[in-house]
């Protein structure tokens, strides 16, 4: 199939409309056989459990083309399962993990041309999603749910690409202890869109969230995992119960250790010991990992010995090995890579 015409390397992170998206309705205790459809447009009651108390949830993942010209994507069973356990944390019905996945890959191929070409820099961003879809007045779990996904093909997720970003301590707290920052619900990027604006206005990229407990702690930014590096060559990651469980992240660690020999380390991280590290990157599916060159502590300016010029040497050889394997360069462990057929 030929591709759209589109400048695919000037895209940035944002919504185009492709071809089509999947649906599939919950009703009577059950999920129906599910659908592709066209119509990008959703009609709801005014009562409608998603926007009366927020009970909705998502996933991110991408397509890529590979140097072969193949279309594939990323890890979609570890998307299912996150689904599964915030699904189950908001007291919605389960989506099974494999349903998900072929309504992954069927979502894909019936948006292929719209796959950027391989060596564009661009990806087809997949959003898997799930919300209350019945009218719901008093505080409870809705009754019927709508489980949706679109693509949109997009650019890097931070305008300048790898760029060193600069990014601030913020004084909001994203998510509380035992609350729901380990499940991918919207209701906790709602919690970070004024932080982020505000963030965005005093000149920084992103915020930096400490735990909501002490505040003594490192915990993500608005949308990515950390990661940092010891001057010694070491990765360290934050380990909390609040963090997201980031598919990149989890899959940079596996790099790490058996790609690149590299001894990691999950454990509770102080904002004390930061400016001990010698680098500093976010991780996420929409960026996969972006550098950070400062963070600045309510004026006060911790750099990285990384710098502002260009990603550290750590963090651009994980990402590398890890786009490379994602864009079928480099030889994949078993299982991470699924054939869009």
């Amino acid at each position: 199939m030929d591709k759209k015409d589109i400048d695919w390397g000037d895209l940035g992170f944002g919504y185009i409309k492709t071809d089509k998206r999947f649906v599939s309705d919950f009703k009577d205790g059950k999920w129906d056989e599910g659908r592709l459809i066209e119509d990008e447009n959703i009609v709801l009651n005014e009562c409608a459990g998603v926007l009366q108390y927020a009970q909705t949830i998502f996933e991110g993942l991408k397509a890529y083309t590979t140097k072969s010209g193949k279309i594939v994507t990323f890890r979609p069973d570890l998307n299912g399962e996150r689904l599964e356990n915030s699904a189950k944390r908001l007291e919605m019905p389960v989506f099974p993990k494999e349903r998900f996945i072929e309504a992954v890959l069927a979502t894909i191929k019936a948006n292929e041309a719209w796959v950027p070409p391989y060596g564009s820099g661009a990806t087809l961003y997949v959003r898997p999603y799930m919300f209350g879809s019945n009218a719901v007045i008093g505080v409870k779990p809705a009754d019927e749910y709508q489980f949706r996904i679109f693509t949109t093909p997009v650019g890097p997720y931070f305008k300048g690409g790898v760029k060193p970003l600069t990014i601030k301590v913020s004084d909001f707290d994203r998510a509380a202890p035992r609350g729901t920052g380990d499940i991918k619900a919207g209701l906790n990027y709602a919690m970070s869109l004024h932080p982020i604006v505000v963030a965005h206005e005093e000149g920084f990229a992103e915020n930096m969230y400490l735990d909501a407990a002490t505040r003594t702690k490192v915990e993500e930014t608005g949308g990515a995992n950390f990661i940092f590096v010891t001057k010694d060559k070491k990765i360290v990651t934050p380990k909390s119960d609040s963090i997201l469980p980031s598919i990149t992240k989890r899959s940079l660690l596996t790099v790490a250790k058996d790609y690149l020999g590299l001894e990691v380390i999950e454990r509770e991280v102080l904002f004390s010991e930061i400016e001990e590290f010698a680098e500093c990157g976010l991780c996420g599916t929409a960026a996969v990992i972006s550098p950070v060159g400062k963070v600045n502590d309510h004026g006060r300016e911790i750099c990285f010995e990384s710098g502002m010029e260009s990603m550290g040497q750590i963090c651009g050889k994980l990402r590398d090995t890890l786009t490379g394997i994602q864009l079928g360069e480099i030889e994949a462990p078993e299982g991470w890579i699924y054939p869009v057929e």
